[in-house]
């Protein structure tokens, strides 16, 4: 299994921002095939609707830095780790910017892209960027349609109900051609036919350690992989070459044991190949996180470090 890491953008991480690119460089020099970011804009006092089910926003999320910097600059400082976005609110960026962004992060990059897309779920998010919240789904499309265009025609023009890139000249593409694979975040059916018709592959998510009550994750995934390859199927394309990257969000308590168990068993059962851990929540000040040196070995304070032990989550797996 190919395993990376969320980058530190989140929570008290986010406040050393300056040691994105030695985290960066030192989780690749440890094994990592992958580095991630994902794409929150405020925290709101009073949430509408809170976070993964709850009532709340964590914490975490009052400190955030800009997705596509970050990315920029893990890439200019690694040379083989792929990196992704997981996910990218689309419905919040004016296509033309988006495609303007993602290109550029794959040509510094020399092709190691990976997006992913999503349309997010707080309301107070979307009246931040003046989006109505109710056209996320079909401003999604839009942005797929006019990704493409972008990247694959020249010149590129787009006409669509909200969004509009007039005939121009776009003479860089991305490294990676056609253009970097696209992955969607996908829950409800109108989002999973989206996928099924639209995406090189999804991404699913499992929280651990699950919380009473709920079904196991490993098993809550395979089934839902399994509607989700049968839903490609059903749209006439090969369920065999959809592709899905698991991403392991480990609450506090969850331990090194119980994040290697999880890959293990999502490679097993569900057949995932490809995973990576967000440890947003893990981390509560950089100082106490373990080191970017052998398992174990300390971070001095105000110093990022390459969390859990990565060594140690390869020698579980």
């Amino acid at each position: 299994m190919r395993i990376g890491f969320a980058l530190p953008q989140f929570g008290p991480l986010a406040h050393h921002s300056e040691e994105i690119a030695r985290f960066a460089r030192r989780a690749e020099e440890l094994g990592a095939d992958s580095l991630w970011v994902g794409d929150r804009l405020i925290a709101p006092v009073d949430p509408s609707v809170g976070y993964a089910g709850t009532e709340v926003i964590p914490p975490e999320f009052r400190a955030a830095l800009d997705p596509f910097t970050v990315l920029a600059a893990a890439a200019a400082a690694t040379e083989r780790v792929q990196l992704g976005t997981d996910v990218i609110n689309a419905p919040w960026y004016p296509p033309a910017v988006l495609a303007r962004s993602l290109t550029t992060i794959d040509l510094l990059s020399g092709g190691r892209l990976l997006v992913g897309l999503g349309t997010g779920w707080s309301p107070e998010e979307y009246q931040a960027v003046d989006v109505p919240m109710a056209e996320r789904g079909r401003r999604l499309d839009e942005c797929l349609d006019a990704l493409n265009a972008w990247w694959t025609e020249n010149p590129v023009e787009y006409r669509g109900e909200h969004w509009t890139v007039p005939a121009s000249h776009v003479d860089l593409k991305p490294a990676s051609r056609p253009h970097p694979p696209v992955y969607l975040a996908a829950f409800a059916p109108a989002a999973v036919r989206r996928m099924a018709r639209r995406a090189d592959g999804w991404l699913p998510v499992a929280v651990i350690p699950a919380k009473s009550g709920s079904p196991d994750p490993v098993a809550a995934l395979t089934e839902q992989l399994g509607g989700a390859r049968a839903a490609v199927e059903r749209e006439g394309r090969d369920p065999a070459a959809f592709d899905a990257i698991l991403r392991i969000n480990p609450g506090v308590g969850a331990s090194v044991d119980d994040i290697a168990t999880t890959l293990v068993r999502a490679g097993r059962e569900a057949g995932i190949q490809h995973a990576f851990v967000d440890l947003i929540y893990l981390a509560e000040n950089p100082g106490q996180a373990p080191g970017p040196g052998p398992a174990g070995a300390g971070a001095g304070a105000g110093q990022l470090s390459v969390p859990l032990g990565l060594p140690r989550v390869w020698s579980h797996t």
